[in-house]
């Protein structure tokens, strides 16, 4: 019923900025709090950043704290990740997901805990 689509995604230098965006599109965007995630080669997909329904609660990797800001505005049905000062290590495919039936003020770091998923966009930072 629901579907993500990230972009915004690209290859930068160290230090850089992106800002990436996950389009939701459906017939319901209701109670939904959000994810991004980043899967690298070899390793296992991880939390970056999720935020609640209504916006007021954000979670961050210790990886990204101070360098990334994960926002929403309901209206625009999209979900925003700027990065900051990014770092080679911060080179993957990232994810958004979605959970429904959340209420307000709930929000969720695990994989498992999510049932709707974008189908990726890669970013690649240089050094």
């Amino acid at each position: 019923q629901v579907q993500l689509v990230e972009s915004g995604g690209g290859l930068v230098q160290a230090g850089d900025s992106l800002r990436l965006s996950c389009a939701v599109s459906g017939r319901a965007f209701s109670n939904y709090a959000m994810g991004w995630f980043r899967q690298a080669p070899g390793k296992e997909r991880e939390i970056v950043a999720a935020i609640n329904w209504t916006g007021g609660r954000t979670y961050y990797a210790d990886s990204v704290k101070g360098r990334f800001t994960i926002s929403r505005v309901n209206a625009g049905n999209t979900v925003y990740l700027q990065m900051n000062s990014l770092k080679p290590e911060d080179t993957a495919v990232y994810y958004c997901a979605a959970r429904d039936h959340s209420g307000s003020y709930y929000l969720f770091t695990q994989t498992y805990e999510y049932g709707y998923w974008g189908q990726g966009t890669q970013v690649t930072v240089s050094s």
